[in-house]
């Protein structure tokens, strides 16, 4: 592996965005990595802090692009995949729910060779996440279990934002999820493959709608008929 593309999705995230960068650049990275800012039509500042770290960090480690107008998390997502240069992608949340300094952590297993995939788990070795609302955790639970169910996997957290993997896998899968459907849309298509996902624990310290945080009661059931498709396999 020479080199890690962190493909971060934002929309309205200018509370969090710099603050966030500023911690990625500050993790000791085992590896050369890059970060692609994928701002998503933001009515905020979001893309005008994106462009300003562009600007104040050397190197060309940041690269910013723009959505013409609002698409969604996965729309954004394959965006960044579509521009990136690493070997592997991981994919960061904006809002700061999850703490990029574990990443090295997660990353040692497929340094090493150990495993090709690798999620880290909010729910390995604790009870409720910190911060996550208890219908949330619920329907975390339910959808993990379907997927397992499904597709014979034994993950215990299948909607984690840290999933990591070689580019060309990802770009292999055939991804078309628009919205929070990149999350079991990825993991069944990985799952009909054959892939083994290890998952490894992290910390977690989600936030509330009116902090922010954008997923709703309809991205249960959209990700509930992510899952039936492809297992369906149409």
């Amino acid at each position: 592996m020479e080199k890690l593309s962190i493909i971060i999705p934002a929309y309205n995230e200018a509370p969090t965005l710099r603050k966030l960068v500023e911690k990625i650049l500050s993790v000791p990275f085992p590896v050369d990595y890059e970060i692609i800012l994928v701002d998503d039509h933001s009515q905020d500042r979001t893309f005008k802090i994106a462009t300003l770290l562009d600007r104040l960090v050397a190197s060309g480690r940041i690269r910013v692009f723009r959505n013409e107008v609002n698409r969604g998390k996965g729309y954004s997502i394959l965006r960044g995949l579509e521009q990136a240069q690493g070997d592997v992608i991981v994919v960061q949340d904006a809002d700061f729910e999850y703490d990029p300094a574990e990443l090295p952590r997660l990353l040692e297993p497929v340094l090493k060779g150990v495993a090709k995939v690798v999620y880290g788990s909010r729910f390995l070795g604790r009870g409720v996440p910190q911060g996550m609302a208890f219908p949330n955790y619920i329907a975390n639970l339910f959808l993990t279990g379907m997927t397992n169910c499904l597709f014979r996997t034994g993950l215990t957290d299948m909607e984690t934002c840290y999933k990591i993997l070689p580019k060309d896998l990802m770009m292999s899968l055939g991804l078309s999820a628009r919205r929070f459907d990149f999350e079991p849309e990825i993991t069944a298509k990985l799952a009909k493959r054959g892939v083994r996902i290890t998952e490894l624990p992290i910390t977690y310290s989600g936030r509330t709608a009116s902090e922010g945080k954008k997923i709703r009661a309809r991205d249960f059931f959209w990700a509930l008929q992510v899952l039936f498709k492809n297992w369906l396999g149409s």
